[in-house]
Order: structure tokens, then sequence, then C-alpha cells
């Protein structure tokens, strides 16, 4: 199975423990992952323009980053969105990501979803995952599930072996 990894994150130390650990396992158990560090990239938000959807075939008319990562959502069959919260909700630069998704709208190939959240506080998380089982349920795609992690517990061997745990039983 192909992977794709969508990291939020603006920072490495964020969400990358928990990144490297599901490419780990899933790596172990024979997928192929590709992870994009969206979080570092230009990626400007849905415009609504509907460009995509009639002149554009499917091709969103803003040149950015976004570039980079279409062909890698559209062949995977599997996407994991990995995000820190930053104030009850995902990065801005992975809302924007997801967004631009609706050029596509339903992906051709993958199956699967999961995200990987991280936080420095518990019980920050209802509307990440609430954002990700709507697009689960649009989709049409599997929830593979969710798996959150604040404070020490985003660094700790047990919370990462529990991820490539995870990654592995895919």
């Amino acid at each position: 199975m192909k992977i794709t990894i969508l990291n939020g994150s603006p920072r490495k130390e964020n969400t990358s423990a928990m990144v490297d650990a599901f490419a780990e396992g899933a790596q172990e158990a024979g997928h192929e992952v590709e992870v994009l560090q969206v979080g570092k990239m230009k990626i400007a938000g849905c415009m609504g323009c509907e460009y995509c959807h009639g002149k554009g075939e499917g091709q969103c008319i803003q040149k950015d980053d976004w570039q980079k990562v279409q062909p890698a959502y559209e062949d995977c069959d599997m996407v994991v969105f990995a995000s820190p919260i930053y104030y009850f909700t995902l990065t801005a630069q992975m809302e924007a990501a997801i967004q631009r998704i609706y050029c596509i709208g339903q992906p051709p190939k993958a199956t699967k979803a999961a995200m990987l959240l991280s936080s420095g506080s518990p019980g920050v998380y209802d509307g990440a995952i609430a954002q990700f089982k709507g697009y689960t349920g649009f989709t049409g795609i599997e929830n593979a599930g969710v798996i959150t992690a604040a404070g020490d517990e985003n660094q700790s061997e047990a919370k990462l072996a529990e991820i490539r745990e995870f990654a592995k039983n895919l």
C-alpha cells in the first residue's frame, strides 16, 4: 500500500516523532511511505472559484506548493493527516492543504485515512476529529483511526510504540 502523510506542522518538534513512528511501522509492514511537510510549504486556501471543476479539469488555478502535494494525494492508497493542535484546530497550513483537496473531491485511489494529532494539552481535539470524520464520511474513505498525544506523551516511547503498532496493522 502506498501511504502519503501530510504533516501540517511548521515546526519539527511538534509532530515529527509521531510521523516518524508511523512511517517506521508502515515501512516495517512493507508499505511505501511518502511524507510531505505541508506545514513548511506555501499553500493558499481554496478560493471557491470553481476553476478546478470547469476549465481546470481538476487542477487549481492557484500555482503554489499544492502542485507538489496533489500528485502524491491522487496516487496514494491511504492518506494520513498529522498536525499539532493550535488553539483547538489544525494548523493553518494543514487547513489550506485540506481545502485544496476540493479540486479533486474523491481521491481516485485512497481507501483509508488516519489522523495523528499532537498538543500541549489534553481534550483539545474535538474540532479536528469532527473535521476528519466529515472528510472520511464525504469521501467514503475508511476511517482507519485517530491517535492523539498531549504534553509529555508526544515524545514518550509508549505512545510512539502505539503509533508504530497501529501503522504495522493497517
